[in-house]
């Protein structure tokens, strides 16, 4: 009984002593901390704000309001298995056949890297075959307009 004591004891002393001899090397050899969210600057906070207004624009069925977040030479992506529309023209077209059909975009999550937003959504609909879409937005901006947006699904609610 008294050997198993002592050898228990010895195995704590050693992995206390292994577990910091980890955590000081790991700190001397300047690994980063824990992941975590780093601050946002201010040119990727400005990214967000374009795309919370254009989300937030949804419901007022406005195509020129929608349309004038985007640069000349955007991109939509409806979704990851449809090709892009591309150009002005065939994005505005885009959305005009389907801005009667939105109810609302709900924006669950968004975080910007650069000149990329993400954004985590609910859109829901009126009418046509969609009751809810559940997916990803991913969003490229340049000089304040949105150049792509690219949607990727997670999940759809069908009537």
């Amino acid at each position: 009984m008294r050997s198993n004591q002592a050898s228990a004891s010895s195995m704590f002393t050693r992995r206390s002593v292994f577990t910091a001899a980890g955590i000081g090397v790991a700190t001397i050899a300047g690994l980063p901390e824990p992941a975590g969210a780093a601050p946002m600057s201010d040119s990727e906070k400005a990214n967000v704000q374009v795309v919370n207004a254009f989300c937030s624009a949804w419901p007022n069925r406005n195509v020129e309001q929608l349309i004038s977040f985007f640069a000349d030479n955007c991109a939509y992506r409806v979704t990851e298995t449809q090709e892009p529309y591309k150009g002005r023209q065939a994005v505005t077209d885009r959305f005009k056949s389907m801005v009667d059909h939105i109810q609302s975009f709900d924006v669950i999550e968004t975080f910007a890297r650069g000149p990329m937003v993400f954004n985590e959504r609910k859109d829901h609909f009126t009418g046509g075959a969609l009751k809810m879409w559940h997916g990803v937005g991913v969003f490229f901006l340049k000089e304040g307009k949105i150049v792509e947006w690219y949607d990727y699904t997670i999940d759809v609610e069908r009537r």
